[in-house]
């Protein structure tokens, strides 16, 4: 659901999910390696001293990403364009891969380099249309309108989850971060001036959305399938029931409902603490993964070089 989650291949996969979760962690960080840039030719589009490169090493990343793919996927057409065009199904790894490299791309790499996967991923939204079975309504994977709903819940769901599970934000930061996404925004096709700039309007747009969405079968099929993987590596999945846990408890409620989650436990400082050990480990063993430690040392150094000016 995120903004290169529809596949090079057409065609509808609907049906039985079969494909398996084994080696999210290595193809994952496999990909995370070679998008941080080594010799990069500029600053990107944000910086090393901007709040979106922060948050590109926060912990709270795993839980971030999940909640925005649940909130994405309670947009009727955005989830109509996933179901019948993305090859997730049969390949959940690789898309979450995929759009993982796509997001670090972006943030933190040259400008150059983002501009060339944004186009490529504008190439492949022009092929995506069809009818959302569950509206009858039409849908086109450019349509600036749910490529900020795309943007909306991603930016949203970081700040919600570096505010519960990672490292918080101030006011201004959040507004900060906001305003930044807006270039993110813009490479993939949305008018800045559709773009919410603070977090107040980040609020007042996603209200403006609710009346739209709906948990389609499709929704609640493909998300539980994302809190409940099948084929995780031993070591991953008892790590991930606590992040499940974590995800449902940083949906916001009228999400909850539409999905027809229970009340989760409440958040005291023991879950949280309990919640964030469970996503340090699972940093730790993507530390381990070849080439990851080096790509965030690199980024590291960059940041500390410019609080250091």
């Amino acid at each position: 659901m995120a903004a290169d989650s529809y596949a090079d291949v057409p065609g509808s996969l609907s049906g039985s999910l079969s494909g398996s979760f084994s080696g999210l962690v290595e193809r994952s960080a496999a990909a995370y390696a070679s998008s941080v840039p080594e010799h990069p030719a500029d600053d990107g589009f944000f910086g090393p001293g901007s709040v979106t490169w922060r948050l590109t090493t926060d912990l709270s990343g795993p839980i971030s990403g999940l909640r925005s793919l649940m909130i994405q996927a309670l947009h009727p057409l955005a989830m109509a364009g996933v179901d019948q065009h993305s090859d997730w199904r049969s390949d959940p790894v690789g898309r979450l891969a995929a759009t993982g490299s796509y997001t670090t791309t972006v943030s933190v790499g040259d400008k150059a380099t983002a501009e060339r996967v944004s186009a490529r991923v504008r190439r492949i939204h022009e092929h995506v249309r069809g009818v959302d079975a569950v509206t009858g309504r039409p849908y086109a994977a450019g349509d600036p309108a749910l490529l900020l709903w795309v943007h909306a819940a991603l930016v949203d769901s970081t700040i919600v989850a570096a505010q519960l599970f990672g490292t918080p934000l101030s006011a201004a930061d959040a507004d900060r971060y906001v305003a930044e996404m807006v270039a993110a925004a813009e490479l993939v096709g949305v008018p800045a001036a559709m773009v919410p700039d603070s977090a107040a309007a980040l609020d007042r747009y996603l209200e403006s959305v609710r009346p739209e969405l709906r948990c389609t079968p499709a929704a609640r099929e493909s998300m539980a399938y994302l809190l409940d993987p099948p084929g995780l590596d031993p070591d991953v999945a008892e790590i991930w029931q606590d992040i499940r846990a974590g995800t449902i408890a940083a949906l916001p409620g009228w999400a909850r409902d539409m999905y027809g989650y229970e009340m989760p436990e409440p958040l005291t400082g023991a879950r949280r603490t309990e919640i964030r050990q469970a996503l340090g480990v699972l940093d730790a063993v993507f530390l381990g993964e070849p080439g990851v430690l080096e790509a965030r040392q690199r980024l590291t150094l960059r940041m500390r070089a410019v609080r250091a000016t």
